[in-house]
């Protein structure tokens, strides 16, 4: 029998506006698969996880998640937005943080026992016991963020959608979380979408990469789409890619006119981004 798809986009384009975001995107995601969504910013990397989240319909072409239309509060999907701090003075615990992923759901609460039971699944699973019933203000960004992830995986999802869930976290947290995500894809065959743009962390655990500039999307492996190649032809510019002891370096030029807003950078740690 063959295996449905996690996520399934055929012939994708999305529009906001007169903007096209990205057009053309075809795409099967396993169970289990571990997927990078790449690019600069404002290329439409977090509107492509509102499509599958039931937020955003396509401007064409077709979305399915888990074999069904993307739809809002669909128990098949699990969400880790960016990342925000909370106020120190919130005194609501890393448990109820959790907790709104059961509350929140949208066949309602369960009843108690359940609801506790698969709180505290979720807890475990994140290694989180320690200080989940410290208030959530006074955690670190990477004990947050793993209360997010708690959060998310509370309904026992078939794909996870992150949204930048390395942002702000030092490079010890961002190997953790990424280490709880291929985790969690390996043991519960949980599909993993992941905006970032700290490839470097992830690109042990990555199966894929999906890469949006300026309406162009490319996929495959990263040793395919992180290449001089491919990423110039992409971009309609020179792009140089370094490989130094195993971490990835983009160089580019200035781009055309056209395309001015678009640029690489490569930083202090031999990580990359791109900005507008």
């Amino acid at each position: 029998m063959t295996q449905t798809a996690a996520v399934r986009l055929d012939h994708a384009a999305l529009r906001r506006g007169d903007r096209l975001l990205w057009s053309g995107l075809d795409l099967d995601i396993a169970p289990g698969e571990f997927v990078a969504i790449l690019g600069p910013n404002g290329a439409g990397k977090s509107t492509l996880l509102k499509v599958l989240l039931g937020l955003l319909p396509l401007s064409e072409g077709t979305a399915l998640v888990a074999g069904k239309a993307p739809r809002r509060g669909s128990s098949d999907v699990g969400y880790v937005p960016q990342q925000k701090g909370f106020d120190t003075d919130l005194g609501a615990r890393g448990r109820d943080l959790v907790m709104l992923g059961v509350d929140g759901h949208r066949f309602g609460p369960l009843r108690a026992r359940g609801r506790s039971e698969r709180v505290e699944e979720a807890i475990s699973a994140v290694g989180a016991n320690a200080y989940a019933d410290r208030p959530i203000g006074r955690l670190s960004g990477g004990e947050q963020q793993r209360l997010r992830i708690a959060q998310a995986l509370v309904g026992d999802p078939a794909v996870l959608l992150c949204d930048e869930p390395l942002l702000s976290l030092d490079l010890n947290h961002q190997r953790g979380v990424v280490e709880l995500l291929d985790r969690r894809r390996r043991e519960a065959s949980t599909a993993v979408l992941m905006v970032t743009h700290e490839i470097n962390p992830v690109l042990p655990f990555v199966d894929r990469v999906v890469y949006i500039v300026d309406g162009r999307v490319a996929v495959g492996r990263p040793d395919e789409v992180l290449t001089s190649t491919s990423l110039s032809a992409l971009y309609g510019t020179r792009i140089d890619v370094l490989r130094v002891r195993d971490r990835i370096v983009v160089l580019g030029a200035e781009t055309e006119p056209h395309h001015d807003h678009d640029h690489f950078h490569d930083s202090d740690a031999g990580e990359w981004h791109s900005h507008e």
